[in-house]
């Protein structure tokens, strides 16, 4: 009874102890499907801006991708500066993800951009340079992200082949340099910056790659202030939330970044999946309903971790790819009409 009273008192509420500092998602292909014809629509089917339709339903920071020199100019720096400036308009913070790419950049996909040099020593100082002339356009351009990722989900290394896993010392030397760049902005402040690996529920994966980059000597402890990780349930039965509480968990008490889920999905359709999914979410139904559940446990699970900071739910407006690159069918929280769904107000609960 005086706990309650006292809990009352400070306000410490359950909803209100599990809130996290960043509530997102990734909005990287708005302007894409903006282009295309679509107009999104809140949950009521009235025509509103999707940064207003976000803002309103708990979202505080939008993430998105930049590609270096991408076909056609679609998720290049021009696209991001116009998005962000979007973003910084309607209240919402701004996560840069770089791919240092200029396509996909994930475990199978690293490669160096067209026209980069590949000897470490001229690719360390082409990516400081570049990282730093990105920082400096965002703030010209009146925005300052909160959170910038240097590379996305670098599993397997980035700059192939360069900084490939043969070589971790290559690895590192080049996250030292991209992190460099980013501080030796002018961004005023400066934002969080973040070291992304998929499949967060897997200690050992992230406890290798850490452990072999670090005692490499170039990449030190201050060059990165969050580790971020991808955590999806239908690419392994052993994506259980169990597993990916004890990995931030071991994560938190080994190295003490903040930590994020900077990727995240759950089907509002999946009649076939490849993988059987994790067993402590099975009885989640493939329904917006399921998606607000599954998130829900998500922002639980990183909330319950010593500095959990933040959850992304990734792509959940880029509805003419709806599977989202997975085998359900559908992962967004948008109609095929462009109207969001009852799940979008889940991050005022997170």
């Amino acid at each position: 009874m005086l706990l309650s009273a006292l809990s009352a008192v400070l306000g410490l509420s359950a909803s209100a102890a599990a809130a996290l500092a960043y509530k997102g998602v990734d909005w990287s292909s708005v302007a894409v499907e903006e282009k295309a014809g679509v107009h999104y629509k809140n949950v009521n089917g009235a025509a509103q801006s999707i940064e207003q339709i976000l803002r309103d339903n708990g979202v505080n920071t939008v993430r998105q991708r930049v590609w270096v020199n991408p076909s056609g100019g679609t998720y290049n720096m021009a696209y991001n500066v116009n998005l962000a400036k979007r973003a910084k308009n309607a209240g919402l913070g701004v996560y840069v993800d770089f791919h240092f790419s200029d396509t996909w950049a994930d475990p199978a996909h690293q490669a160096i951009p067209s026209g980069w040099p590949t000897a470490i020593d001229d690719l360390a100082w082409k990516l400081y340079n570049y990282t730093l002339d990105a920082s400096n356009q965002f703030q010209d351009n009146g925005v300052q992200p909160t959170i910038m990722s240097i590379g996305n989900e670098i599993t397997g290394g980035l700059l192939w082949p360069t900084g490939g896993t043969s070589s971790w010392y290559n690895i590192a030397r080049l996250l030292h340099s991209a992190s460099a760049g980013i501080k030796d902005s002018r961004l005023n402040p400066k934002p969080k910056i973040m070291i992304h690996l998929d499949n967060g529920w897997n200690w050992n994966t992230q406890n290798n790659w850490y452990t072999n980059v670090l005692k490499q000597g170039p990449l030190v402890s201050s060059d990165y202030d969050m580790m971020g990780v991808s955590y999806y349930p239908f690419y392994s039965a052993s994506a259980t939330l169990s597993s990916l509480k004890s990995s931030l968990t071991n994560m938190a008490n080994k190295w003490g970044k903040e930590l994020v889920v900077a990727e995240t999905d759950w089907p509002t359709s999946c009649p076939n999946p490849a993988y059987a999914f994790p067993s402590d979410a099975k009885n989640i139904p493939f329904t917006a309903a399921g998606q607000s559940q599954w998130i829900k446990a998500v922002a639980d699970v990183v909330a319950s971790v010593p500095k959990g900071h933040g959850l992304f739910y990734w792509e959940p407006a880029w509805i003419h790819n709806a599977n989202l690159g997975s085998s359900c069918a559908n992962n967004c929280m948008f109609s095929n009409s462009g109207q969001a769904l009852s799940s979008l107000s889940v991050f005022h609960n997170i």
